[in-house]
């Protein structure tokens, strides 16, 4: 399985959508350079599929890339049927997938603008194992999957 990257996007407050970029530099054990979600803790990266911002866009929401708070947009790869601890290579950057979907305890500015959220739903969190940088059209390739390991 591999998919590509489509939108890369950060913002400075949590709760917000995020302005898209055309690459970003990420820490290890950290996060996005920039982007309010980085810090030491699991969830310092989120990645959400193309095909879920269509999907929502299909249902008459006015949303684009950035607009649900993702830091990486993906197509190709249906991101909530993963297992936790699946890794994956983007870029240079190696990612551990750490949570999928979230709960949301209020309403945020991206459900107000947008009038649904599907974050919760249908994205996914990841720790930073390797920084380096992305760019938008890298490629997704994982390297160990549940208990099959394609690292060398």
């Amino acid at each position: 399985m591999e998919g590509k990257v489509v939108s890369l996007a950060v913002s400075l407050k949590k709760g917000t959508k995020k302005t898209p970029v055309e690459e970003v530099y990420v820490k290890e054990d950290h996060g996005i350079e920039g982007d309010a979600h980085a810090g030491a803790w699991h969830r310092q990266v989120s990645l959400l599929a193309h095909e879920s911002i269509k999907k929502a866009q299909e249902m008459g929401l006015e949303v684009g890339f950035g607009d649900f708070a993702e830091n990486i947009a993906t197509e190709g790869i249906a991101w909530q049927t993963l297992p936790i601890g699946t890794k994956f290579k983007v870029g240079e950057v190696i990612l551990e997938l750490t949570q999928i979907g979230k709960e949301c305890h209020k309403r945020c500015a991206i459900y107000y603008m947008a009038g649904d959220c599907i974050m919760p739903r249908e994205g996914v969190f990841a720790k930073v194992l390797k920084g380096g940088i992305i760019k938008v059209g890298d490629t997704v390739q994982f390297l160990s999957l549940g208990d099959i390991d394609r690292s060398e």
